[in-house]
């Protein structure tokens, strides 16, 4: 007989987290002494979420994205993607899993030169040993709007473009969360509000979590949730 407890009616639906931070902190040598960049953030991101994180310069936004992503490593604290702690792996198991599971859009759009549109989209899933690369960077490339661009180079294409095609990169893999930072930052106004557009349309769409960083006001105000930070702190 099975004598475990019923679960009450009234007890709470617990929802699974995409992302948390459990009192993340790091700090840096600087010639004045020890640095605190970002100082004991807590935060709990839900799957399919818009976070935008925003503040001064020099706030510590950039550096809580590199530790949430796992381009960095905190002084103190951990964090959890998808049930797994970042802080355990060495650098080449964070590597496997940011190329599984997470995807980048950075200010400066970040293409190889060398390689056309297509190929730069297609270069994650080659390097992931997918044999159906070809097919995804076509059809996410076209899902961008560039489906007449696939074989121009980053410099044949307008910074609006470059991001764009940056986007497909981050998108093509179907990443459980999409790490934005300044994402329209380089971009006019026009141009970045279109950018803007497909990020929110693509992450709709994919349920794919976004957590950017932003001064755009227009943007953070897109986010379903707004994360403001001050000399290191989540207020």
């Amino acid at each position: 007989m099975n004598s475990s407890p019923k679960p009450s009616s009234t007890a709470p639906i617990v929802r699974s987290s995409v992302l948390k931070a459990q009192n993340l902190t790091k700090q840096v040598s600087s010639p004045e002494g020890l640095l605190t960049i970002v100082d004991d953030v807590s935060l709990q991101i839900e799957a399919g979420e818009s976070v935008a994180v925003v503040g001064s310069s020099g706030a510590g936004k950039s550096t809580l994205l590199a530790l949430l992503a796992g381009l960095d490593l905190p002084s103190h604290g951990r964090v959890l993607l998808e049930g797994q702690d970042l802080t355990t792996l060495d650098e080449d198991g964070r590597a496997r899993l940011r190329a599984q599971r997470v995807g980048f859009v950075f200010q400066s759009f970040h293409l190889i030169p060398a390689l056309t549109a297509l190929e730069n989209v297609m270069l994650p899933l080659e390097l992931g040993g997918s044999t159906e690369a070809l097919a995804a960077a076509r059809e996410t490339l076209s899902q961008v709007g560039l489906r007449e661009r696939m074989g121009h180079y980053p410099r044949q294409l307008s910074g609006g473009e470059q991001q764009r095609v940056a986007i497909a990169r981050a998108f093509v893999t179907r990443p459980a969360v999409l790490f934005a930072d300044e994402p329209t930052g380089n971009l006019d106004t026009a141009t970045g509000a279109r950018v803007g557009e497909l990020l929110f349309g693509l992450n709709s769409d994919a349920r794919t979590t976004l957590v950017l960083v932003t001064h755009d006001r227009e943007l953070a105000a897109r986010c379903a949730r707004t994360v403001r930070m001050e000399a290191g702190r989540v207020l």
